[in-house]
């Protein structure tokens, strides 16, 4: 209802309080409609009261039909009669007819409306931007959640290939049994050492299979130069020729290769092994470094380049010692190892002849070379 229209606004805007004050007495909710300015001031400085009014666009002329609560209804009467063309002279005239106190109850009402809308638009703002921090939070969880099943999914997949590993080598186990069992019955030695080759050479697959699976243990306050070295990416051995740069590169000596490689590709191994064994020559003359030389090397395990550096350095030693013969231990495997060796021997200065092995040397696949 519009409390004390069409009559004195004086008496009116009275009237409109009077009435407005005995129904908040009742108890009662009541919501009245006004222009009247004695009326918004009265709600103002009075409890049990509240303004509110709807939310007006200078800009298009029209209300917005936003609900206000806490903020009286603000005149426009003298900004839209401009837009609408008035005659200047006729709102300056108006505008000076208002009082001083109603100017500042217009101000007020002014500051109190532009408050209120740049609350509104940062409690938009804000509400905007709680929408988004959920938002967020939820797509962590889920990458989380994501991430959490892909890494039990990769400690399932190897639990199953451990156990798969396993198992194969349990029916290999089996079949070796039983290819040993069906030897020993016909007293065949020679297939004997057949077998062991065959498992010393699945031994060497899964060692690489082993070695390529690892990881990097290597910092750089590990690395010298001369440290033997498993290159990862290559899948082979090599020896570090220089220290670290900045990027934590280093030099590896793979075989006649040299390379450039990161050291988080780099796995510390151990030197090749060589059986020392200590044995005086047959001759008398011999060098004291005889007694300290062995008679014997084994490359086994390495690669052709690999062997090729580690038996011409051996030649070396052995022509040094004045030794006549030395054994080079390759293995028999496929035969690449054994036939690059012979390759090399015979072009090396220091061989005079070499052969293959008997009476028992041979069961591991031995070169006897016999020293210029």
């Amino acid at each position: 209802m519009n409390f004390g229209s069409g009559t004195d606004p004086i008496e009116g805007s009275r009237l409109a309080i009077s009435i407005l004050d005995y129904f908040y007495k009742l108890n009662a909710t009541t919501i009245s409609t006004t222009h009247y300015q004695e009326l918004k001031e009265y709600v103002l400085l009075t409890p049990g009261f509240e303004n509110a009014s709807f939310e007006f666009d200078l800009t298009t002329l029209s209300p917005t039909y936003k609900l206000l609560i806490g903020i009286p209804g603000k005149s426009n009467a003298f900004e839209i009669s401009k837009r609408l063309g008035l005659n200047t002279q006729i709102l300056e005239k108006a505008m000076s007819l208002m009082n001083s106190n109603d100017i500042r109850i217009e101000d007020l009402l002014k500051e109190i409306y532009d408050n209120k809308i740049e609350i509104e638009k940062q409690k938009e703002e804000i509400t905007k931007n709680l929408n988004q921090v959920e938002l967020l939070r939820k797509k962590l969880e889920k990458d989380y959640s994501a991430s959490e099943e892909k890494a039990i999914l990769l400690v399932e997949n190897a639990k199953k290939e451990a156990r798969d590993i396993l198992l194969d080598v349990k029916d290999e186990a089996t079949k070796i049994i039983k290819k040993m069992n069906s030897i020993k019955s016909k007293n065949n030695v020679q297939d004997l050492y057949n077998l062991k080759n065959d498992i010393n050479d699945k031994l060497k697959t899964f060692s690489v299979n082993y070695n390529q699976s690892q990881k990097s243990n290597l910092s750089k306050e590990d690395i010298v130069i001369g440290l033997n070295v498993y290159v990862i990416p290559l899948g082979k051995n090599g020896i570090v020729k220089t220290l670290p740069n900045s990027s934590l590169d280093v030099e590896v000596e793979i075989g006649n290769l040299k390379t450039n490689i990161n050291i988080s590709q780099l796995v510390k191994i151990s030197k090749p092994e060589v059986k020392e064994k200590i044995i005086t020559s047959k001759k008398p003359t011999n060098s004291f470094k005889s007694k300290t030389i062995s008679q014997e090397i084994n490359v086994i395990g390495l690669t052709v380049d690999e062997a090729l550096t580690i038996v011409d350095k051996y030649l070396d030693d052995a022509k040094l010692a004045k030794l006549e013969t030395v054994r080079i231990v390759h293995g028999k495997g496929t035969g690449k190892l054994r036939n690059g060796i012979h390759a090399f021997l015979k072009k090396h200065p220091h061989v005079k002849t070499f052969r293959m092995g008997s009476f028992g040397e041979g069961e591991m696949g031995v070169t006897v070379v016999t020293l210029k």
